[in-house]
C-alpha cells in the first residue's frame, strides 16, 4: 500500500508513466477488442486486467494533483503487475499472445519501444 509521503508518490507517479507506455485512446481502443476481452481471470464478467486498464485510461485523463488515494494505490498495483508480468516473458515472437494481451490490459505494449 502506497504511504502518502511527497517522495513515495513521486517514485510511484515517475514508476506508473514508465510502465504504462499506452495512450489513454490507444488503451480504449484496445479495451475494445476482442484479444483484450479474451485474457485474464475472470468469474464470467470483466476480468481484473480489463477492469484495471479502464481504471488505467481514467487516471491517465485525471490531472496529478487531483488524483485519489485508491487511485495512487492502483498505480503502485498496475506498476508492480507489469513488473512482475515482465519477468515471465515467453520465448519466441511474442505479438500474438496472451502475456502480451494481458500485459496490454493493464497499459504495457511491451512490443513498444522505450
Amino acid at each position: 500500500m502506497a504511504s502518502d509521503t511527497d517522495d513515495d508518490r513521486e517514485e510511484t507517479w515517475s514508476e506508473f508513466r514508465d510502465c504504462v507506455n499506452m495512450a489513454p485512446q490507444e488503451l480504449e481502443d484496445w479495451l475494445d477488442t476482442e484479444e483484450s476481452k479474451s485474457v485474464g481471470d475472470s468469474d464470467g464478467g470483466e476480468s481484473t486486467g480489463h477492469r484495471s486498464g479502464r481504471r488505467i485510461v481514467a487516471i491517465k485523463r485525471t490531472n496529478k494533483g487531483d488524483l485519489t488515494d485508491s487511485q495512487w494505490e492502483h498505480m503502485d498495483k498496475v506498476v508492480g503487475y507489469i513488473h512482475r508480468h515482465l519477468a515471465q516473458r515467453p520465448d519466441g515472437d511474442i505479438e500474438d499472445t496472451d502475456w502480451r494481451y494481458s500485459l496490454m490490459n493493464w497499459g504495457h505494449d511491451p512490443l513498444k519501444a522505450d
